[in-house]
């Protein structure tokens, strides 16, 4: 058989994290202790000898104890490829250097068991459904893996200047920025945050590092329901 899909053969290679596509990552576990962290159900493919258990949390007696603003992860370990996707979002890998790094859980795809987190939250964001209910600060040095809806905008902030982005369209932001919320419209339809002509609420950044912005002001396709 000839045919272009053919040129998307399965890439080699021992790097641990790496994009078989924008929309697919392969990770490769050589059968040692470092195990990895995906989103549950993330898996579309895998080669090699490879377990998926349910993880929990430490300090958790079960899975049902995972508040909704955390993961639903699941631990790969083994020998062999594991090919992760969901809902073909774009994939970005990051390095973390002890670095602190503010996301919507619901754009984690994949991170190292180095890595841990803490739930945080913003002052008035428990009555915004999105980015405002699953925020975690991200700690430690390892990889992580996030998704975005399309190619992302990274935007730098520094002192002395607000940067501001809508709360649906923010994936994360470096920690040791001040955050604010704050309705674009009085309108009592910015509540509503959908179906409204006017704009509902953004986010007000100021300090010194950065926020990760999608083209998508819709909340990120997932498999885990909102609770």
């Amino acid at each position: 058989m000839q045919s272009p899909l053919l040129d998307h053969a399965a890439l080699t290679g021992t790097e641990r994290y790496s994009l078989q596509n924008p929309q697919m990552l392969r990770v490769v576990l050589d059968g040692g202790p470092a195990d990895v962290l995906a989103r549950s159900g993330a898996m579309v493919a895998h080669t090699g000898r490879v377990q998926f258990t349910g993880w929990t949390p430490p300090g958790r007696r079960n899975r049902a104890n995972v508040a909704p603003t955390e993961l639903d992860l699941m631990r790969c370990s083994g020998a062999g490829t594991v090919y992760l996707a969901n809902l073909a979002q774009h994939l970005h890998i990051l390095d973390l250097r002890r670095d602190r790094l503010t996301v919507n859980s619901t754009y984690v795809l994949a991170m190292d068991t180095t890595i841990t987190w803490q739930v945080v939250g913003i002052e008035g964001g428990e009555r915004i459904a999105g980015v405002g209910t699953r925020s975690l600060e991200l700690t430690g040095s390892g990889r992580l893996v996030l998704m975005t809806s399309g190619q992302p905008l990274v935007m730098r902030v520094e002192p002395g200047r607000y940067v501001y982005a809508d709360a649906d369209a923010v994936v994360g932001w470096s920690s040791a920025l001040e955050v604010q919320l704050q309705a674009q419209s009085s309108n009592t339809e910015a509540w509503r945050r959908r179906g409204t002509a006017t704009e509902g609420w953004e986010m007000a950044f100021t300090g010194s590092g950065f926020v990760l912005v999608q083209p998508s002001e819709l909340l990120a396709p997932q498999r885990v329901p909102m609770r």
